[in-house]
């Protein structure tokens, strides 16, 4: 259920800053409420949704300096990750890397932004993981969910749709099918620097309006 419930949140569904009605959501999931505030409470550890006292649930929000600190802590794991992952000899792990982006290229070609932010997620933690470094794994772990929550909010917010979120991954696919190391991990950087200081730009804006 819960795998479910982060699933759905992490979506694009819910709004970031959206509220989250108990009754509503268990009826949607179909879940006793009960079950749904234990998912509920697990989420709110991973710091995707918010309970304030009295109010109630909602879907966390991002701003400038928290995505700041997602995209540059990300980019620093995920670029030693890629380089690593482009060197592997798990040929299944590379094989899951692969096929990771041809699922997320699948999704953007069908327009599904849904499945299009599954996907995206899904791949970078398959680089993650190609890369065969358990310490480097448990770190990620502790900030996936929220890297996930940020690539629904960049994805919704920060793109020109899927056709450009499909154009920001060929150069890291590319430079991991090619076992090119060095470019790979540059490329991870990149992509990491590029898009989160787009969401930057967009979150500065809108607060400025």
């Amino acid at each position: 259920m819960i795998e479910a419930l982060r699933d759905y949140i992490l979506s694009g569904s819910v709004a970031p800053g959206a509220r989250l009605t108990e009754i509503a959501l268990a009826e949607h999931m179909g879940v006793a409420r009960a079950t749904l505030r234990t998912g509920l409470h697990r989420l709110a550890a991973e710091g995707i949704v918010i309970q304030t006292p009295y109010v109630g649930w909602q879907v966390a929000t991002l701003d400038a300096h928290d995505v700041w600190e997602l995209w540059t802590l990300r980019g620093s794991l995920e670029g030693l990750a890629a380089g690593l992952a482009a060197q592997t000899t798990d040929e299944a792990a590379f094989a899951a890397v692969l096929q990771a982006h041809d699922r997320l290229e699948a999704a953007c070609a069908a327009g599904r932004m849904a499945e299009i932010n599954k996907a995206d997620g899904a791949l970078h933690a398959a680089i993650i993981d190609a890369a065969g470094h358990g310490r480097l794994r448990h770190q990620y772990r502790l900030v996936e969910q929220q890297v996930r929550l940020l690539i629904a909010t960049s994805n919704a917010f920060a793109s020109d749709g899927p056709d450009d979120i499909a154009r920001q991954h060929r150069p890291l696919a590319a430079a991991l099918r090619g076992r090119d190391a060095d470019r790979a991990s540059r490329e991870a950087l990149t992509h990491n620097e590029v898009e989160g200081k787009r969401l930057v730009a967009w979150l500065t804006a809108r607060h400025d309006a």
